[in-house]
C-alpha cells in the first residue's frame, strides 16, 4: 500500500494511492486521520482501507492535495553516519565498529515540494539521500532475526545538513537539525510492498546534476541490524523515523564545493519507492508566535 498524509479541502487526512488517485479516511472511525494513529491501528484500519479501495468509494486526484511528510512529526527522528562504504572513502575516515546514530529533530520534517532554506547562519548547506525505515510496532530488545516484523513501511528522507553547525559538536545534532532540513517523503510503502530493502537503486540530483548514484546493498550496517542495535537502548515507538544513510557524492566532498544555494532544487529518487523534490529558498525572516 502507498500510504500519505495529506491536505485536501482544508482538512488533514491520511489515505492511499492508486494509479495517482487518493482513497481517503474520512468519515470512518476504523481508518483513522493521523499517520501514527493508523498504524498503531494494526490490521482492522489497513483492512477497512483496503475495502475502499476494492470498492467504489469515491477518488480524487493527487494533484489536488497538499502534501505532508507522511510522518509529519516522529517521535523520533534517528540518522546513522558512514554507512556506506564508497562515503567512507570520500570521507578518508575509518569504518566505524558500531553504529554511529544522531538525532535529527522532529521540527525539522517537510514534505514533498516543501522547500528546504538555506540558512541566514551558514552557506555550506548540503544533501544527502537516503532510504527512510518506518517503525510499526512498539518493540524493545527485538532480535535481528524477527527485526523485519517490526516495520510498518519505507520512505525517503534527505537529511540536509549545515556541514560547519555538524561540527560544533560531537552529536552533530544542530546541524543536523534545522527547520526544513528533514524533507521526507513523497508517501510511505509499505512492508510487504517491498521484499529486500537492501537492494534499491538510490540517486540524488540537484537541478540536472546527478551527484549520487548507489544502491542500498552498499550499507555497512543493514536496516534489521539498526533495529536490534537500537532497540536495545531504547524502546522504539510506533512511526519513529530511521534514515540509513548516504552514499558518496555529498556537496562536501565536491571539488569545488557542491553546497546547495538558493533557487536549486533536490531529487532524490529510490527504487519501488519514488522521487522526492524540494527547492532551495533563502530563510524567510525571523517570527515570534
Amino acid at each position: 500500500m502507498k500510504l500519505i498524509s495529506f491536505i485536501y479541502q482544508d482538512i488533514q487526512r491520511i489515505g492511499a494511492v492508486i494509479d495517482n488517485m487518493i482513497i481517503d479516511s474520512l468519515n470512518d472511525d476504523a481508518i483513522p486521520d493521523d499517520m501514527i494513529a493508523f498504524l498503531e491501528a494494526g490490521n482492522v484500519a489497513h483492512q477497512a482501507l483496503q475495502q475502499r479501495i476494492d470498492s467504489d468509494y469515491p477518488r480524487f486526484a493527487l494533484a489536488e492535495v497538499t502534501l505532508l511528510a507522511p510522518i509529519p512529526r516522529p517521535p523520533k527522528f534517528l540518522g546513522i553516519g558512514l554507512n556506506y562504504a564508497d562515503h567512507i572513502n570520500e570521507t578518508a575516515l575509518e569504518k566505524p565498529e558500531f553504529p554511529m546514530f544522531f538525532t535529527k529533530q522532529s521540527s525539522c520534517v517537510i514534505g514533498n515540494g516543501e522547500s528546504i532554506h538555506l540558512p541566514k547562519v551558514s552557506e555550506k548547506l548540503d544533501y544527502e539521500g537516503e532510504l527512510a525505515v518506518v517503525i510499526g510496532q512498539k518493540c524493545r530488545h527485538v532480535s535481528l532475526e524477527k527485526a523485519h516484523e517490526v516495520i510498518a513501511g519505507y520512505t525517503i528522507v534527505n537529511d540536509v545538513t549545515v556541514r560547519d553547525w555538524q561540527f560544533r559538536t560531537a552529536t552533530w545534532t544542530i546541524g543536523k537539525s534545522f527547520d526544513t532540513h528533514g524533507p521526507m517523503g513523497p508517501w510511505l510503502i509499505t512492508r510487504d510492498e517491498i521484499s529486500d530493502p537492501h537492494n534499491l537503486s538510490l540517486k540524488t540530483w540537484v537541478d540536472d546534476e546527478l551527484r549520487q548514484s548507489s544502491n542500498t546493498q552498499h550499507m555497512i550496517f543493514n536496516i534489521y541490524e539498526m533495529i536490534a542495535y537500537l532497540s536495545q537502548a531504547m524502546t522504539l515507538e510506533v512511526g519513529d523515523v530511521i534514515s540509513t544513510g548516504t552514499p558518496s557524492g555529498v556537496g562536501v566532498k565536491m571539488k569545488p564545493r557542491g553546497y546547495l544555494k538558493n533557487g536549486q532544487t533536490v531529487t532524490i529518487e529510490i527504487e519501488k519507492i519514488g522521487t522526492l523534490t524540494n527547492n532551495v529558498i533563502n530563510e524567510p525572516d525571523s517570527f515570534i508566535n
